[in-house]
């Protein structure tokens, strides 16, 4: 089965990864409430699709040929649409409004994919990805002090002294230009910059064991997602052995930080560790125990990173393939923030350059395959009774490229997200998600990519190199370039 589908049946909001915190000493973790499924041969009527025989297992193989084809394919039975893959009946929502129906009204009703929720806790314990109802309420309320915006504010030097680093290298000195490979450039950058966040200190010097610890976790948690019971980690095999040590290496790397911060007597710092330290829930008065911290860290420190840096590769793509919306972006960056350092407070005035990075965010969004819920009971959607049981499942690619809320929308246009500009639909920009469980680290994101599309404007010119084959859009944990990313830097 193709690595295309293995990514598009697993993701389950990836952006809200890094916006949720951990419950409180002592609870105990919320597993997601088994609910019935659908019989197989109901009185219900379904919306058109795509039904194959055989239970509709060959729709499997036509996901893994080209899921974004698949999904194209899909939409055009409509924006609400039916199929069934084995004993699972499977809806698909692609427009705005419904989608907003879904994740909004009736967000009572449903429960994330409980398959991809059990997956994950063996990776990240008891963290947001393992937490519904009460347990899940209290998680976000601890962590919400952390992500206001005065908060956020004093993140953003801990961001660009990541960034200034990575670019001072980004080319040999002297070297006026050349083809850099954006892919690792924008990895360590934002690995970095989580890392200042989190711990006010530069990323791992082993930080391509860190990476590569990532992927394989991804990847063992794609391939648990096909399968019907989750293999024990202690198991002598390949594949178990290889993800105990990747999860060894992620767990000693914030293991050792803690630890450093914990023998420090000094003053608390502005980092997120040291507003983790001295959260205290609410109701309760309790601080996070040593393995919440932990799992909220290791957690954020995957997810905090991995999203900013695929948006920022999209965005740099479509900024050396517009010529005219780069020198806009640049000549912006150059009246308001000069050769001087970039800082929160500048954004608000940078209005140009958040619209390119919001389009980006339209166009390419790094969760670009599913959001996935479960209906706890019987829904109502777009005319169609939805049963108790069934899959919902919400595809950002397709519903941020709907033709009812964006004219030409295969096309960049970085003007609609100008303050004089119209409305957005509701429910149709959805890269940070939408209704209760939309990401509370969207200021966050948007600063860290600004801050750092910013920086680099001041320093290049970004252009396609001579002959520079098509992007093609590919599915892994993230919606990534298939072969990479490189591009021509020019030293301005």
């Amino acid at each position: 089965m193709s690595q295309k589908f293995k990514t598009a049946w697993a993701l389950n909001d990836t952006m809200a990864v890094m916006s949720t915190p951990l419950s409180s000493t002592g609870s105990t973790l919320s597993r997601p409430r088994r609910v019935r499924r659908p019989p197989l041969r109901t009185h219900l009527p379904t919306p058109p699709g795509l039904r194959r025989s055989w239970w509709g297992l060959p729709l499997l193989g036509e996901m893994g040929w080209d899921y974004l084809d698949f999904l194209a394919r899909l939409h055009a039975h409509g924006d609400i649409t039916f199929m069934r893959i084995g004993h699972e009946w499977v809806y698909d929502v692609f427009s705005p409004e419904l989608v907003r129906s879904v994740l909004v009204d009736h967000a009572d009703h449903l429960v994330r994919w409980e398959r991809g929720l059990s997956i994950f806790e063996q990776i990240f314990g008891q963290s947001v990805l393992t937490t519904e109802g009460a347990t899940w309420q209290r998680q976000r309320r601890m962590l919400l002090p952390a992500f206001t915006p005065r908060r956020v504010a004093g993140y953003g030097a801990l961001m660009r002294g990541a960034a200034q680093v990575a670019l001072d290298d980004a080319l040999p000195a002297g070297q006026a230009s050349g083809v850099v490979k954006l892919d690792p450039l924008f990895t360590r950058m934002t690995m970095d910059a989580i890392m200042q966040t989190l711990f006010s200190t530069r990323g791992p010097r082993d930080v391509n064991d860190a990476i590569q610890a990532i992927q394989t976790l991804s990847d063992s948690a794609m391939r648990e997602m096909l399968r019907p019971v989750t293999i024990p980690a202690w198991l002598p095999l390949p594949a178990q052995r290889r993800q105990k040590a990747a999860a060894h290496v992620l767990r000693s790397l914030v293991n050792t930080r803690i630890q450093e911060r914990r023998r420090d007597a000094g003053p608390p710092g502005n980092d997120l560790l040291s507003m983790l330290l001295t959260l205290r829930d609410d109701e309760t008065g309790e601080t996070l125990s040593e393995t919440e911290l932990r799992d909220q860290c290791l957690l954020t420190f995957q997810a905090g990173h991995e999203t900013s840096s695929t948006a920022l590769l999209w965005w740099s793509w479509l900024i050396a393939s517009h010529p005219d919306a780069a020198r806009r972006a640049r000549e912006e960056v150059d009246q308001v923030i000069g050769q001087g350092l970039a800082h929160a407070d500048h954004l608000p005035a940078l209005p140009w350059l958040t619209a390119t990075l919001k389009e980006a965010l339209r166009l390419y969004p790094p969760a670009g395959a599913l959001m996935t819920r479960r209906t706890t009971s019987d829904i109502t959607l777009g005319g169609w009774t939805i049963p108790c049981g069934a899959m919902i499942r919400i595809s950002p690619w397709m519903v941020q490229r709907h033709r009812d809320a964006f004219e030409q929308p295969e096309q960049f246009r970085p003007e609609r997200f100008m303050p004089d500009a119209a409305p957005i639909p509701r429910g149709a920009w959805i890269p940070f998600g939408v209704g209760p469980r939309v990401c509370i680290g969207q200021q966050f994101a948007m600063l860290e990519m600004t801050l750092m599309a910013a920086m680099l404007l001041q320093r290049f010119v970004l252009s396609l190199p001579p002959g520079a084959p098509a992007v093609e859009p590919h599915i892994t944990v993230t919606l990534r370039p298939k072969n990479g990313l490189s591009l021509l830097l020019t030293r301005r």
